[in-house]
């Protein structure tokens, strides 16, 4: 009888003096639970220090080690996907490289899988982490409840097991900037949260500077919603009732008042305001144009420059993969 199978995908960036304790206590967790076959797929997501080095030595000491090396850094959910294109497991568990995502507590997640559940999120009673990240990561619950209608009681991060499924649903989508929480929550219904704990990192600091965050939620909303584009519907209507009640009364104040002047401040103020609304407008519809354009002309999500099983490097057949086709 096949023993079920689990795959583990750890994007990694600046990680190289961190990764190997992640991995190790990854397997000594592993080989309590010999009923299970497994495999760790780490992607270097182009890290500008030695960790494509350190991914590559794990990948020769640990047999079940698969080294995705990316050809520049694309992201951590790019990353993601690419990793995502490797796996064969049945059930899939993502986590992060820095150790504060505690990989011996993995089988709290696959455990409530099991039970039925697509989607299992860790859920942290207290976090390790910075005010800003804490702050970052309240934001993004509230945009992912808003655009993608995620439970206000379920807390999304980036440690999580869900069915294969699942990943093969996300696999689906062709375009660059994939966001991968956006992508789970299109296909599932059934999910939860287990409390682990959270992890002060082994070192240095998260990579996600506010430029990251920005644009990490920028490309979730406007790459699986339109909502944007309706509330620029419905802005728009309401300036321009705005507008129109506005002229409405200054016309019957000036025939109440023929004597009144025009105030030129009140007018520049109103085309400042309605410029500005209209300038935002054109930036939004244009961010969406030019995301259909990047699109159409198959901006990569990810290049893979070459993958390793068991320190041995494979060889491309199939080039569209790399490119995230």
């Amino acid at each position: 009888m096949n023993k079920p199978m689990l795959s583990f995908v750890i994007p990694c960036y600046r990680s190289e003096h961190t990764i190997g304790a992640v991995v190790k206590e990854l397997t000594d967790t592993l080989s309590t639970r010999p009923e299970y076959e497994y495999e760790i797929v780490l992607v270097n997501d182009g890290s500008p220090d030695n960790t494509a080095g350190a991914l590559e030595a794990l990948s020769r000491e640990v047999p079940r080690v698969v080294f995705v090396d990316l050809s520049r850094n694309f992201g951590q959910h790019s990353a993601l996907m690419a990793g995502f294109h490797q796996v064969k497991g049945d059930v899939v568990v993502c986590l992060d490289d820095d150790g504060q995502t505690p990989a011996c507590e993995c089988f709290k997640l696959i455990d409530k899988v099991e039970e039925g559940y697509d989607i299992v999120f860790a859920e942290y009673p207290e976090r390790r982490q910075n005010w800003f990240r804490n702050l970052g990561s309240r934001f993004n619950a509230a945009c992912n409840h808003f655009f993608f209608g995620q439970p206000r009681e379920l807390k999304a991060n980036s440690y999580y097991a869900c069915r294969r499924f699942v990943v093969d649903a996300a696999l689906q989508y062709p375009n660059p900037f994939p966001y991968v929480t956006g992508l789970l929550f299109q296909s599932v219904s059934r999910y939860c949260n287990v409390p682990v704990n959270h992890r002060a990192r082994m070192e240095g600091r998260s990579g996600y500077s506010l430029k990251k965050l920005v644009s990490l939620w920028f490309n979730g909303v406007t790459s699986f919603s339109i909502k944007p584009l309706r509330f620029a519907t419905y802005f728009g209507f309401f300036v321009a009732a705005f507008g129109f009640v506005f002229a409405l009364v200054t016309i019957i104040r000036k025939l109440m008042n023929p004597a009144m002047q025009a105030g030129w401040a009140s007018t520049i103020s109103l085309i400042l305001l309605m410029g500005g609304v209209i300038v935002l407008l054109i930036g939004l519809v244009g961010e969406y144009i030019g995301r259909i354009y990047l699109s159409i002309n198959r901006y990569p999500q990810f290049v893979v420059r070459r993958v390793m099983h068991g320190g041995e490097e494979e060889k491309h057949e199939d080039d569209a993969r790399s490119l995230g086709a």
